[in-house]
């Protein structure tokens, strides 16, 4: 699982695409591994068994930073508002809280 903050490596498209070659050659993902050792063979391996599955795996799919969009905008009015409502729903929270 990966950690906060964490950075992932991406790797060239060209290199990926040389390594699958070289699979495909007939070296296993352990001895690529061995022959790559500045890569991970975890991901040698998985890169193998996504190719082996029909996947490219030269693009990099991965997203930016995902999350809750900000909204663009607002005027402190509307902040006021909603912390109005917060504290209403606060309110209510601890009041349904009490009756249990």
């Amino acid at each position: 699982m990966a950690i906060k903050g964490q950075k992932h490596k991406s790797y060239p498209p060209e290199l990926k695409a040389a390594i699958l070659k070289e699979n495909e050659a007939g070296y296993g993902w352990k001895a690529l591994a061995r022959m790559h050792p500045e890569i991970n063979g975890s991901t040698i391996h998985g890169w193998v068994t996504k190719h082996s599955k029909g996947a490219d795996v030269t693009v990099d799919r991965r997203k930016g930073r995902v999350g809750r969009k900000k909204a663009k905008g607002l005027t402190a009015e509307d902040y006021k508002e909603r912390y109005e409502i917060l504290k209403k729903y606060q309110a209510f929270l601890e009041a349904r809280q009490g009756r249990k």
